[in-house]
């Protein structure tokens, strides 16, 4: 199974209810999210393992790239997909050595272009710039303007995801700018339809 990282990147939020979060899931997947970002910053250690298998079995059902936010050892136990780590060359290449040549690690770059050429130096798989808009996951995250994402399409062989207070309404200037990818929360899992909203999220990346 070959991965692409293009379109809709969904990334979970701190839920405990593991049924709600899978049910949740199940309909991103039905609206064709092309990967799956498990991210629970303040899950224990059994819930995230609970939660990380019952969500990577879902993936694999579905052919969608499961990767795991910082977690690299339970990645590595799990044998998920890959890893979106914090940009420190350190840990990509720590990353690379637990999981190998065939999975995927992606890197936060915030609005910082010299880390995104560093992480691809260092071997990640994608980029990461964010937060894009104001974001209620990470209020006091540095802005990343648009023209990060032309900078990085022209200058960068790496796939590049913008994440960060993003919507339906305001996607389509990031998409256009070079973004290949965008991750979202909270307008996806608050959404009332989520399966329709993640098909609307595709068709920008199929209209452009």
């Amino acid at each position: 199974m070959s991965f692409s990282i293009k379109g809709l990147y969904l990334v979970t939020p701190d839920c405990d209810d593991t049924a709600l979060l899978c049910e949740q899931v199940t309909q991103a997947l039905r609206g064709g999210v092309a990967i799956v970002q498990y991210r629970h910053k303040t899950a224990t250690e059994a819930l995230r393992l609970e939660q990380a298998a019952a969500l990577l079995a879902l993936c694999r059902g579905a052919q969608i790239p499961f990767l795991i936010n910082d977690h690299v050892d339970l990645a590595a136990h799990l044998d998920a997909d890959g890893v979106h780590v914090g940009q420190h060359d350190r840990a990509i290449t720590q990353a690379r050595a637990l999981l190998g040549k065939q999975k995927i690690i992606g890197a936060s770059c915030y609005n910082q272009f010299s880390l995104a050429e560093h992480a691809q130096t260092a071997g990640a798989d994608y980029v990461a710039f964010g937060a894009c808009y104001p974001s209620s996951t990470k209020p006091n995250a540095p802005r990343a303007e648009t023209a990060l994402f032309a900078q990085a399409r022209q200058q960068l062989s790496v796939p590049v995801v913008g994440i960060g207070g993003i919507t339906l309404e305001n996607a389509r200037p990031l998409i256009t700018a070079g973004a290949d990818a965008l991750a979202v929360i909270s307008d996806i899992f608050q959404a009332q339809d989520i399966t329709a909203h993640c098909r609307a999220y595709q068709s920008l990346f199929a209209s452009n």
